[in-house]
């Protein structure tokens, strides 16, 4: 009887990618190669989130770039206290109102964000509140889609911020604190100002449609 080959039973595996932070300690051990590949896995959800806060492509791509040059200048001293994908949203972030504001300083003042106490949420929750019109449910069609991204434009950029870190990036609230450089309370509350907003936004659109 003949026996099978060796290696006919064995089924070929397909090798895993290395998570972010093999590859963050790969560029801090002086491979670029490793930093390609964060930009690359990267690049689209810090395009996009940009994009939201600009409104503006070619802006968006300019501060996306500025945003992985300033990661690639800091990551030396990057100690993973938070996740990487974390701390390149609080650079883009960092990057984004630095522009704003040297477009804008004059900029008026923010609502009271302090609204809602840290008790009422949970950190590592990634579900939102419910509410009658989540932002993320009303993507999947592009005529609600439309008229979602033209009421986030009328939102204030914290607020816009806080809606697309959330709902489109699907991000903790704990990650979306540390990206806005806020208390989770904050979050919770610019969300909720946020969400009511936009469903008299939309719900205006609708009736006057």
């Amino acid at each position: 009887m003949n026996r099978p080959a060796e290696n006919s039973s064995k089924r070929e595996t397909v090798p895993e990618e290395p998570g972010d932070e093999v590859l963050v300690a790969r560029v801090q051990q002086g491979d670029d190669a490793a930093y390609d590949e964060l930009v690359t896995r990267h690049r689209g959800r810090i395009f996009a989130m940009i994009r939201q806060m600009t409104k503006n492509e070619a802006d968006a791509w300019d501060l996306a770039q500025e945003t992985f040059i300033k990661a690639w200048k800091a990551l030396p001293k990057f100690e993973a206290k938070a996740r990487f994908s974390t701390w390149l949203y609080r650079i883009a972030h960092n990057t984004v109102y630095d522009w704003l504001r040297r477009k804008r300083p004059e900029g008026g003042g923010e609502l009271n964000d302090e609204v809602f106490g840290e008790a009422r949420i949970d950190p590592a929750s990634m579900t939102t509140p419910s509410v009658e019109c989540r932002p993320d449910d009303a993507l999947a069609n592009n005529e609600l889609r439309r008229r979602i991204e033209a009421a986030l434009g009328e939102l204030s950029e914290d607020h816009r911020q806080a809606v697309v870190l959330k709902d489109v990036h699907g991000l903790a609230y704990k990650e979306i604190a540390e990206v806005m450089n806020c208390s989770i309370g904050t979050v919770m509350s610019r969300l909720y100002y946020a969400r009511q907003k936009l469903q008299t936004l939309l719900k205006d659109e609708h009736e006057t449609g």
